[in-house]
């Protein structure tokens, strides 16, 4: 299906709507090759609450924005190579169902559809494309994965300490090695993450002191973590270089609450068999 939509108008014209849905705050997304697979509003997990995001699956990489206007602006525009991917279904968790975790090096998070047909939709399309690529490409999948940040919610504690509680003065702040949230002491040193940041980031102190050790134990397993020679964070100060960007609706917009919709996957049929559809934004 993919392999009929690459040089299709069809196709060209809806990336190029998916583009100018972004603006010049996107970036280019028709290349050679790259075919738009299917498209559809999601609820994000993100650290505050959950939050709806329009996705855009495409043969080579997932793209997903925040809604300023739905099906007509988006920004806080994200690229997620699909090399990098890897998904891992959610059990029902009261009000949070259909979900799942989208695992990547970069940035990992849980997402939500509106009934569990869709799910088991979003989740088939994105595996077969994982698939469709590692075959097209013969890379193997990378065994490096961000965590997926605990939600501020779930934790009124340090999930480090256990003692300290979080106020309007003792912010939250989350590892990024392992995504718990913790307080300021429980989290004053750094560490290089290279596949997440070119800057250090923010650890806790059990994600510090296991890297150190395995770096002081030459038989110990290569770690993606490296110790960074800084200085130690202190108080409200954070070294996060920003990777969750699109926690927080920018310049000003309001993103209009828009529910998980019913994904909309793409086929080119034979002229015979075409139905309309809509396909502009």
């Amino acid at each position: 299906m993919v392999d009929r939509l690459v040089n299709s108008e069809a196709n060209l014209r809806r990336i190029r709507g998916v583009e100018a849905c972004f603006g010049s705050s996107g970036q280019p997304l028709v290349v050679p090759s790259r075919v738009l697979v299917g498209e559809g509003v999601l609820t994000k997990l993100c650290r505050k609450k959950p939050k709806p995001r329009q996705f855009f699956l495409f043969n080579d990489i997932l793209v997903y924005g925040n809604i300023v206007i739905n099906k007509k602006k988006y920004n806080k525009q994200h690229l997620i190579p699909l090399e990098q991917v890897k998904l891992l279904s959610l059990e029902d968790d009261g009000s949070l169902k259909n979900g799942w975790q989208i695992i990547s090096t970069k940035k990992s998070f849980a997402v939500y559809a509106a009934t569990a047909t869709e799910k088991a939709e979003w989740m088939a399309h994105i595996n077969k494309c994982i698939q469709d690529l590692f075959a097209k490409t013969g890379k193997k999948a990378s065994d490096n994965h961000a965590a997926v940040w605990v939600p501020d919610s779930e934790a009124s504690t340090c999930m480090h300490c256990m003692k300290s509680k979080f106020t309007a003065l003792n912010r939250r702040h989350h590892c990024r090695k392992c995504g718990a949230v913790v307080c300021g002491a429980c989290s004053a040193k750094r560490l290089s993450l290279p596949a997440q940041s070119s800057k250090p980031l923010r650890v806790c102190n059990t994600c510090y002191q296991a890297v150190m050790s395995k770096a002081k134990n030459p038989d110990s397993k290569k770690t993606d973590a490296v110790p960074a020679p800084s200085k130690e964070l202190k108080g409200d100060e954070d070294s996060s270089g920003e990777e969750n960007s699109d926690e927080e609706e920018a310049g000003g917009e309001t993103a209009e609450v828009q529910p998980p919709s019913t994904p909309t996957f793409y086929q080119e049929n034979p002229p015979s068999e075409q139905k309309p559809a809509e396909e502009e934004h």
